[in-house]
């Protein structure tokens, strides 16, 4: 087991440092151990990069990595895939990483606390308006708050606020489940759980990772895309139509 008991449900409860109103609690601190682990890796990584025919494993590791996440945000529906690529890329990433060290004995996913799962919500709440206006203007984003009336616009908001909260919410809490749930086993059997538990750890920790970020993808999609139908079924209704050809 890691730090936490069975008391704990999350990694902010587990403390290692405090100093009056200052603390240093288990997400704090794998939080940034997963980011400087992320930092030296992509260091290593791309220090190295070379257009040859013959690559590093990495180097193909990482090329065949983001050219399978442009494919995924084109069939979303995004054409432009690199203005999204970074931003989707980086959730899935820390989200998939923060998982898979599951298996570290000791370490607590910062996936578990529901401060984090927010924070990365809140994030995919802030970059929807903002893509948005970068695609559509800040008037023609805002306006399909209004639609189909008016009287629709507290619906509207309370439907962005409320799949943010979803977000925050389910990612939270099937990571923390499994946590717990690997824990009682582990406790109850400590010589066979274990490895079942730890591999359904990590299959359940991909897929969170990745609904998590295609989510993302489709809610940025989703305020993003309007404007690109309009504007192809204005270029529709221009064409001329071709008139019957009279007799004579």
């Amino acid at each position: 087991m890691g730090p936490m008991d069975l008391k704990q449900i999350s990694p902010d409860q587990v403390v290692f440092w405090e100093w009056k109103f200052i603390s240093l609690n288990a997400t704090l601190l794998f939080t940034w151990i997963v980011m400087a682990l992320m930092v030296v890796a992509a260091w290593l990584i791309t220090r190295n990069l070379t257009s040859d025919t013959r690559i590093s494993r990495w180097q193909n590791l990482l090329e065949v990595l983001v050219e399978n996440m442009r494919n995924e945000i084109r069939e979303i529906g995004r054409e432009d895939s690199r203005s999204h690529l970074v931003f989707v890329g980086t959730l899935f990433l820390f989200i998939l990483v923060c998982n898979l060290l599951q298996v570290v004995p000791g370490y607590v996913p910062p996936t578990a606390s529901l401060s984090t799962t927010a924070a990365l919500a809140i994030a995919v709440f802030v970059s929807v308006p903002f893509f948005g206006i970068l695609s559509r203007g800040f008037r023609g984003y805002f306006t399909q708050y209004l639609r189909p009336s008016p009287l629709m616009l507290p619906f509207n908001v309370l439907g962005e606020l409320s799949r943010t909260l979803a977000l925050a919410v389910r990612l939270f809490g099937n990571i923390m489940s499994g946590t717990k749930v690997a824990a009682i086993l582990v406790a109850l059997a400590p010589l066979f759980f274990p490895i079942v538990m730890h591999l359904l750890g990590l299959l359940t920790g991909v897929i969170q990772a990745y609904i998590f970020s295609v989510l993302a993808m489709v809610y940025i999609a989703s305020a993003t895309r309007a404007r690109a139908e309009r504007e192809q079924q204005g270029a529709g209704s221009t064409k001329p139509r071709k008139g019957r050809p009279s007799g004579g």
